[in-house]
């Protein structure tokens, strides 16, 4: 028996098989020669992923790993073509107007991602545009959290480090066929995960391991029906060998998402504008284009009470219909809105200046999140503009 240091600094007992595979205190460690050898041969093709034999661009590896943060890859690519058309660098985005960069990425939701991708831009920017090439540095900038600096850390600078995100987690869960449910065994979890690494070819090749454990999970080690019989880990996966690797990883019965309430007002006038507000800068969609309405709320909004918040200014007597009502899902809560819609002539100046701005209605230069083209999409559905 022979003895291999651990991440964890206690070494663990190991002996060498046949093929490259380890037994680590009884248990079968992976190879990652096996896994790399893999990955070359099925390697997605990413716009942000460099080619193989080429160094990756940090500004495309960061830009895509804020993309990426609870949106799927299929998503993110249109996205980041057009963020990489409009702003080619890190200095260009810096140097954007908020407004910009918003517009840009209306529609991939989680906005607080955008106006932490800008702030961070111009920390970035003002290095020089070099971003730090360690996991301790990139923390320390705007937007950056434990996953996703060691992600660019391995991916853009090579260090030796394992992200865990869901495809990681998942493949770790697998392998080592960990039963305790998510979301309590995730740090336990992400310790195991961080073994994966120890190998020397691992440690040799750490952007391209990082990665190629991304595309296990995605490709082969998908959630509902992974197709084991593929994959270069078969053999030293616990979870394939009981025949449980489709049942992991196991979650705890989630709660019952809570629904909460709102009213918003779709306002136009006879040139086709659009009554818009700019919403606080912290909270939901802070900092986005929205219609006009009061807070959201737990308890469902009467028409009399929901009504006293329409835009009102003198002389301005608007026709308020309800339209119906738009359910949108957040990540913590339900939304219900109630949308009322009416037209008028035209916008008194001292409406659009108490209440915001006036931009026309189908303006594809106005950032506005899904929620609200959904409360636009129904006003305009029912015709109350026509």
């Amino acid at each position: 028996m022979a003895r291999r240091g651990g991440s964890g600094g206690v070494g663990a007992f190991f002996r060498l098989l046949p093929g490259g595979w380890f037994v680590i205190n009884g248990s079968v460690s992976p190879s990652a020669a096996d896994l790399l050898r893999w990955y070359d041969r099925h390697r997605r093709t990413l716009p942000w992923r460099a080619l193989p034999g080429q160094s990756a661009d940090p500004y495309r590896v960061w830009l895509s790993e804020i993309m990426l943060q609870q949106t799927t890859v299929t998503a993110v690519i249109p996205y980041f073509d057009r963020f990489l058309a409009a702003f080619p660098d890190v200095t260009a985005l810096a140097r954007a107007p908020q407004d910009r960069v918003m517009t840009l990425w209306a529609g991939l939701g989680y906005y607080a991602r955008a106006r932490n991708l800008h702030a961070c831009a111009q920390v970035v920017a003002g290095r020089g545009g070099r971003f730090p090439d360690t996991v301790e540095g990139l923390l320390e900038l705007p937007g950056i959290g434990t996953y996703t600096a060691a992600a660019i850390a391995a991916i853009a600078f090579g260090r030796p480090v394992v992200p865990v995100d869901g495809n990681v987690e998942r493949v770790t869960t697998r392998l080592f066929a960990l039963t305790d449910p998510l979301p309590a065994a995730r740090r336990a979890i992400a310790r195991q995960a961080m073994t994966l690494n120890d190998d020397a070819p691992a440690r040799a090749r750490p952007s391209d391991f990082a990665q190629a454990l991304f595309d296990l999970g995605a490709g082969i080690c998908t959630p509902r029906t992974p197709a084991c019989v593929l994959c270069p880990w078969r053999d030293a996966c616990a979870a394939n060998r009981q025949g449980i690797a489709a049942t992991l990883p196991r979650r705890a019965a989630k709660a019952a998402r809570p629904v909460r309430h709102g009213v918003h007002f779709c306002l136009t006038d006879a040139a086709g504008g659009l009554l818009l507000v700019r919403r606080p800068e912290k909270g939901l969609l802070g900092g986005m284009m929205g219609l006009p309405g009061p807070h959201w709320r737990d308890a469902p909004w009467l028409p009399a009470e929901a009504l006293a918040h329409a835009p009102a200014a003198p002389r301005l007597r608007p026709q308020w219909q309800k339209v119906g009502q738009v359910k949108h899902v957040f990540t913590h809560f339900t939304l219900l809105v109630d949308v009322y819609a009416a037209r008028v002539d035209t916008f008194p100046n001292s409406l659009v200046g108490a209440e915001g701005m006036v931009h026309p209605a189908g303006d594809g230069a106005v950032a506005l999140p899904s929620l609200m083209r959904k409360c636009v999409a129904l006003a305009q559905a029912a015709h109350v503009f026509d």
